[in-house]
């Protein structure tokens, strides 16, 4: 994005975020992360160059993807080189969305790297305030154009949610808490039916939460201005590629 643009980001954020970004500015950078002069073969590929535009930020990750999916790696962004260079400063250039499933890390699906993503994850894709915000904080104070939520195949806690709403059994504990964030999956999958209800409410969930981040008061603005893309996307475990539902940028 053009820094021209940055007055009226720090506008959006003169309110509550304001302050978090202060107490933040050690774990977030508007400057972008220089590249190494100069690497030896054994050191591996170069830093990458950060994509600035929805766009382009989709489009690694896309090709990333392909590796993984194909076993070509570059494991990109993955030495001490790095880790030096983003030691002080991160400009990550998309947000993912995804569940705590070990399965699904979306550093390695994605084949990205060191500084490269901000990352939360939670069972289902469940999504409340302190979530929401964590998404918000990528693009409201650094510009990260992309927001990615990815829910997968076979989800264990879309599948513990499902039961606990047909059954109507309570998960213990804190767990009945996801069970309540998606219950309005659950309710879409019951009116549309189908012979594996598990993936249907994934599916639906993604869709939800995705809709939910570009409606979102701090979000929206971004979206409306083609800035930031929020894309819908479902995780294959059978085959590892990743499959694009709605939003995906143009």
């Amino acid at each position: 994005m053009d820094r021209g643009e940055r007055p009226d980001r720090r506008t959006l954020l003169a309110g509550g975020l304001a302050g978090a970004a202060v107490m933040l500015a050690g774990c977030s950078s508007s400057r972008a992360v220089p590249a190494a002069a100069s690497r030896s073969p054994e050191q591996g590929p170069a830093p990458t160059t950060r994509p600035t535009t929805p766009a382009a930020a989709f489009a690694r990750l896309v090709e990333g993807n392909a590796r993984w999916v194909s076993g070509h790696l570059q494991h990109p962004d993955r030495d001490p080189d790095r880790r030096q260079l983003v030691a002080q400063q991160q400009e990550p250039f998309g947000s993912i969305l995804s569940c705590i499933d070990s399965r699904v890390p979306p550093e390695l699906l994605f084949d990205t790297g060191l500084g490269d993503l901000y990352v939360m994850r939670t069972g289902g894709t469940a999504v409340g305030p302190i979530v929401t915000g964590s998404v918000e904080y990528g693009p409201m104070t650094s510009s990260t154009p992309l927001v990615v939520v990815l829910g997968h195949q076979r989800c264990g806690a879309i599948k513990a949610a499902y039961g606990a709403l047909r059954d109507r059994k309570p998960l213990p504990g804190n767990l009945q808490a996801i069970v309540r964030a998606l219950r309005p999956a659950y309710e879409q999958t019951v009116r549309k039916g189908g012979t594996d209800p598990v993936e249907t409410m994934a599916r639906a969930q993604v869709g939800l939460a995705a809709r939910a981040l570009r409606s979102n008061p701090g979000l929206a603005p971004l979206v409306s201005k083609g800035a930031l893309a929020v894309v819908g996307a479902y995780y294959s475990l059978d085959t590892g590629k990743v499959e694009v539902l709605d939003g995906a940028p143009s």
